[in-house]
C-alpha cells in the first residue's frame, strides 16, 4: 500500500489532465526560482554599485575627473553611475552653447538623468511581473488540478456497487498533489516578489534622491 501510495506513483497514474497541470506547475516552479536567483544577484550587485558610487562622489572629487573615470572604463554603466554619466553629459554639452540660459542647462540635464532613471528602472523591476503571476495564478491551476482528478475519481466509482476509503483514496491523494504543487510554486514566488519590491523601492528612492542633490550641485555650478 506504501508503494501504491508513494508520491512518485500517484503522479504517474494520475489522470492526463493532472498529469499536464503537474508539469506547469513544475515549469513554473523551475522557472521561478531562476528568476528569484538572478534578481536576487541583480539587487545585491545594484546595492553595492550605489554604495561605492556615493563613497566616490561624496569624497569630495570633482566632477569632470569623476565623469572621465566613469566614462572611460569601457564597460556598462549601471545605477548611479549611469544617472550622473548622462546628466553631467548633457549638461557639459548645453553649457558649451554661446547664449544658453543657466534655466535650459539644468533642465537639460535633469532630463538626461529621468531617461537614465526610467530606465534603471526598468531594468530592476525585470522578473518582477512574472514572481507576481506565478504568486497569484499558481494556487488556482493546482485547485482546478484538484478538482479535476477528484472528479474523475468520483465519475469512476459510479458503477461499484461498494466503495470504499481504500478506493477513493488513491485518486483524491494524486487530485490533493496538485494543490500542494500550486503552492509550492506560489510561496516562494509571492515572497520573492514582495521582498524584492521592496528592495527596488530603496534603490529607487535613492536614485530619486542623488538626482535630486546633484541637480542642486548643477545649478550652483551653471550660475
Amino acid at each position: 500500500m506504501t508503494a501504491d501510495l508513494s508520491v512518485f506513483n500517484l503522479i504517474l497514474h494520475a489522470s492526463l489532465v493532472v498529469q499536464i497541470v503537474m508539469v506547469l506547475l513544475l515549469v513554473a516552479s523551475v522557472l521561478s526560482w531562476t528568476a528569484i536567483g538572478a534578481k536576487w544577484s541583480t539587487l545585491r550587485r545594484a546595492r553595492a554599485e550605489a554604495d561605492d558610487f556615493e563613497r566616490r562622489f561624496w569624497s569630495g572629487a570633482e566632477l569632470g575627473e569623476l565623469y572621465k573615470k566613469i566614462s572611460g572604463r569601457g564597460r556598462r554603466l549601471g545605477g548611479m553611475e549611469v544617472i550622473f554619466e548622462a546628466g553631467f553629459r548633457e549638461f557639459a554639452r548645453l553649457r558649451q552653447k554661446a547664449g544658453m540660459a543657466a534655466e535650459t542647462v539644468l533642465a537639460g540635464a535633469q532630463r538626461a538623468m529621468r531617461v537614465a532613471l526610467n530606465r534603471e528602472v526598468d531594468g530592476l523591476e525585470t522578473h518582477l511581473s512574472f514572481l507576481a503571476t506565478v504568486g497569484s495564478t499558481s494556487p488556482y491551476v493546482g485547485l482546478f488540478g484538484t478538482v479535476w482528478g477528484i472528479m474523475n475519481s468520483f465519475l469512476a466509482l459510479g458503477g461499484k456497487d461498494h466503495v470504499t476509503i481504500a478506493t477513493v483514496a488513491p485518486g483524491i491523494a494524486e487530485a490533493l498533489i496538485a494543490t500542494a504543487m500550486g503552492l509550492f510554486a506560489a510561496i516562494p514566488a509571492v515572497i520573492a516578489y514582495n521582498r524584492f519590491s521592496s528592495e527596488v523601492d530603496r534603490l529607487v528612492g535613492r536614485y530619486d534622491t542623488f538626482v535630486e542633490e546633484f541637480s542642486s550641485i548643477l545649478q550652483r555650478q551653471a550660475q
